[in-house]
């Protein structure tokens, strides 16, 4: 069992104390950084190329698309890049993995993020750390796509940062095809890798859990065809782990029980650090009625003794926190409004990250049907249904590892681990494992609702929860967004510099209100810039006296923590897919370079009023969303 605590401290991030800018003391180079490769020494390779010197020496267009099997991985290695211009590096990002800030000027890194350069040497075989992309598959809108995989992304090695002892997986997206590339060509074009690189950084800047980006590297020989001829481009990424739903999805869909085992404990033992750190079994149906205690409480990992009893073992426990993680990733995506936009299980993660960005968005307008994917006409992953859509998710994982979870404290015995479920047995199985997904779905929706109630409790200000607050203040104000088209996450910043003694009477609340309309007025059907002021005045009254009853009288002091407190969790720049395009054209079309080290300034700091690069620009990014540009949809195609 690893010692290492991979999972078990969560994500790291840059916002966690508000403003507070965390700094690097790091002096350690990307040479010189330990580097391991835990997935691949403990797990199954694609028997066709069953070490690296195979994969090394076999010509690369054997290494192109076709079915794997037995395995969850085949060595591959990039496609050289000529001539790479790297773009940016993030700073957050190299903090994190324990790289110097100097790296981020070292040709060492340059030629590393660009493909040219691995560690490991074909003289010494059994030294150094080999790439490999990773054999999944997944639902896709619903349906079952078969196998998957990493069709144009390799991870290059596996570090731990000596500080945090977070160990993350180094990742090339777009660096050639893979045998999981299908019909693709392994690349990726530099609109979409600008999209990935902005929004993975800006929203660990926030606080959600992410995969994350270290570089942007422009691939100037290349051009890439999809919708048009596009410049390549590859993104450096990074994450504590890559396994994802569709991982166990094809195992299951083959009837893989040994490899579902394997994985199964791979990811409890390497990625969440160890079966002890997972959540403490729930009490028996006896022990609930004794305690009255319910299934749907956010019960603590130490307060119940977990025993592996016929009702629940460790795989259920492993199934149980990942679904936790889930819940908690999603009731923080739905309090900052922001959409994936294809919300695969291919494209959701076991350690509860948000994954893979294609048509994402944050929320412009409030408008729950919004999907930021202009394919998915049936709404499927539109904010509203965000929710519903990870559960069904995690239900498809939960059938994956049904037979694990439903065998109760037979999980070990050898005639199950060897041969499988026996006849007599099967119908207690499979309704063990239907009650343990039903019982796993009030935890999923008290943690989600537990989550989302605390950030947008936050959001608004209040020290408190009340039970009456998620009706006449949650759900009135976003009723009173959508009704006059109001901004999402503006009206929460341009909320948070309001003063109790701007809203003390109904005609300041009235005032107060115009603060939050767009600069052309209220746009919403059947509305005017006079219902606007009535419907927000009204909800600023509410507002107004539950913020007196959390922080007392407004003097002063607590009136400005208060506003304080506000400006720490609602960010002054968020990356609109308005703003991304703009940023695209000047990097893509108008050749500018240095937008990007001002815009990941913003994007590491979001929580700032400025950031002393170019007044203009920030002013403009930070502003109303132009009226037709927004609620922008994107493809697929990236």
């Amino acid at each position: 069992m690893s010692s290492h605590t991979n999972g078990a401290n969560g994500h790291t991030n840059g916002h966690a104390n508000g403003h507070q800018k965390i700094e690097n003391t790091s002096t350690t180079t990307l040479a010189d950084i330990p580097k391991s490769h835990t997935f691949t020494a403990k797990l199954p390779a694609d028997p066709q190329f069953p070490t690296p010197l195979d994969s090394h020496r076999a010509p690369r267009q054997k290494l192109g698309p076709r079915m794997v099997r037995s395995a969850l991985f085949t060595y591959v290695r990039p496609e050289p890049t000529e001539e790479p211009e790297l773009l940016a590096v993030s700073k957050a990002a190299l903090r994190d993995i324990g790289l110097a800030e100097s790296e981020a000027e070292s040709e060492e890194l340059r030629q590393v993020v660009a493909g040219n350069k691995i560690y490991w040497d074909e003289g010494k075989p059994e030294e150094g750390v080999y790439p490999w992309a990773q054999c999944y598959g997944g639902f896709q809108f619903g349906s079952w796509a078969g196998q998957l995989g990493d069709g144009r992304a390799m991870s290059l090695f596996e570090t731990t940062n000596p500080d945090t002892g977070v160990r993350y997986e180094i990742q090339l997206k777009g660096a050639g095809k893979t045998p999981y590339s299908r019909f693709a060509d392994g690349k990726a074009v530099l609109r979409s890798s600008i999209r990935e690189f902005v929004v993975s950084e800006y929203l660990n800047a926030i606080g959600i859990p992410t995969t994350r980006a270290l570089s942007l590297t422009l691939c100037p020989k290349s051009e890439v065809v999809r919708e048009r001829l596009e410049p390549g481009a590859i993104v450096c990424r990074f994450a504590q782990s890559w396994v994802r739903f569709g991982t166990f999805d094809l195992l299951r869909s083959r009837g893989d029980r040994d490899l579902t085992r394997k994985l199964a404990t791979y990811v409890a033992e390497e990625v969440y650090g160890g079966w002890e750190n997972l959540p403490a079994a729930l009490p028996s149906v006896e022990d609930k009625k004794d305690a009255h205690l319910h299934p749907a409480r956010n019960v603590p990992k130490d307060a119940i003794q977990g025993k592996e009893g016929a009702e629940e073992n460790r795989f259920t426990r492993l199934y149980r926190e990942i679904t936790r993680r889930t819940a908690l990733l999603v009731g923080k995506l739905q309090a900052y409004g922001f959409m994936n936009g294809v919300l695969n299980t291919d494209n959701t993660s076991i350690l509860g990250l948000s994954l893979d960005y294609g048509p994402f968005a944050f929320m412009d307008n409030f408008d729950p049907a919004y999907t930021p994917n202009h394919d998915d006409h049936m709404l499927r992953y539109s904010y509203r249904s965000q929710p519903s859509v990870f559960w069904w998710n995690l239900v498809r994982l939960g059938e994956a590892l049904g037979e694990l979870i439903g065998a109760g404290d037979k999980v070990d015995d050898e005639i199950f681990a060897t041969k499988g479920v026996e006849e007599e047995f099967a119908p207690v199985l499979i309704k063990r494992a239907e009650t343990i997904i039903d019982q796993v779905s009030d935890e999923y929706k008290a943690v989600f609702l537990s989550e989302y109630r605390r950030l947008m409790t936050a959001r608004l200000g209040l020290k408190t929860q009340k039970e009456s607050d998620f009706e006449k203040l949650f759900s009135e104000l976003l009723d009173t967004m959508e009704a006059l088209e109001l901004d999402f996450n503006h009206f929460f910043r341009r909320l948070s510099s309001v003063k109790m003694s701007d809203v003390e009477t109904k005609e300041g609340r009235e005032q107060t209100a115009e603060r939050f309309f767009h600069h052309g007025g209220v746009t919403g059907l059947n509305e005017t810039n006079e219902s606007g002021r009535e419907k927000i005045g009204a909800w600023l009254d509410q507002w107004r006296q539950r913020i007196t009853e959390d922080w007392g009288t407004s003097s002063g002091d607590a009136d400005s923590q208060r506003r304080e407190s506000m400006r720490m969790v609602n960010p002054n720049f968020v990356p609109r897919g308005w703003l991304l395009d703009d940023i695209i054209d000047r990097v893509q079309n108008k050749k500018e370079r240095d937008i990007l080290k001002g815009v990941m300034e913003m994007t590491s700091h979001p929580f700032e009023d400025g950031w002393g690069w170019n007044e203009d620009v920030e002013e403009k990014y930070c502003g109303d969303v132009p009226r037709f540009r927004r609620a922008i949809q994107c493809s697929c195609s990236s």
